[in-house]
């Protein structure tokens, strides 16, 4: 069973001021900049060429999250290489971020390397004492009813998101309740990423919003 106080730590500072209707209003055009800047990160694309009687390839952008690689050194080697850690660490945090921004939670445009009003934060694993060899082989299919759970959740705070939009036009502030529900969706998405994708801990996801 999870313990109260479980290895992945995800919060969200809510913001204790007005909040800019102007760029609310816009919000899904701001962002565009900055969606463009993570889907090079998040993801591969080839680009290909022809000139001069000959092809050319070249990929643009990075891998996004490692999962095989550490999957295949965990289970052959028993180890996590620490690079491979802090990257996919630092390209959540700055996923999140951009999400944060997207979801009118700050309307702070999402750096590429400071945490803002963000917080994510999962300890390095130590494989031969943190983690089970062969659970990376099935952590993903062990997810499957979070994936489930999280599809209902996500759209509640589609139109949680909505009604916020809402709000912040008129009144200039994220109603409360609204922004920890979505808060919690995101708390619960990255747990189980941590579980089953990022493969940092054993610790079965918990069933909750709440931190």
């Amino acid at each position: 069973m999870p313990s109260a106080d479980y290895p992945v730590q995800f919060s969200v500072a809510y913001p204790a001021r007005r909040l800019n209707r102007g760029t609310t209003f816009f919000r899904i055009f701001a962002a565009i900049p900055i969606l463009i800047v993570l889907g090079a990160v998040d993801g591969a694309q080839l680009t290909t060429w022809s000139g001069g009687g000959r092809s050319y390839t070249a990929v643009v952008g990075a891998g996004g999250v490692l999962f095989a690689a550490p999957l295949l050194m965990i289970v052959f080697r028993g180890k996590y290489p620490r690079w491979w850690f802090d990257w996919n660490l630092e390209l959540q945090r700055f996923i999140n971020r951009t999400g944060v921004y997207v979801l009118l939670m700050d309307d702070t445009y999402p750096s590429t390397d400071e945490y803002q009003s963000v917080r994510l934060e999962y300890p390095y694993p130590d494989v031969t004492r943190d983690l089970v060899r062969w659970k990376p082989l099935v952590k993903w299919f062990l997810a499957i009813p979070h994936y489930v759970v999280l599809v209902f959740l996500g759209i509640g705070a589609f139109f949680a998101v909505i009604y916020a939009w809402f709000a912040i036009l008129f009144t200039g502030t994220y109603p409360p309740g609204v922004f920890h529900y979505v808060e919690g969706v995101m708390r619960w998405s990255n747990r189980v990423t941590a579980y089953a994708f990022t493969l940092v801990t054993d610790e079965y996801p918990p069933f909750r919003l709440a931190a």
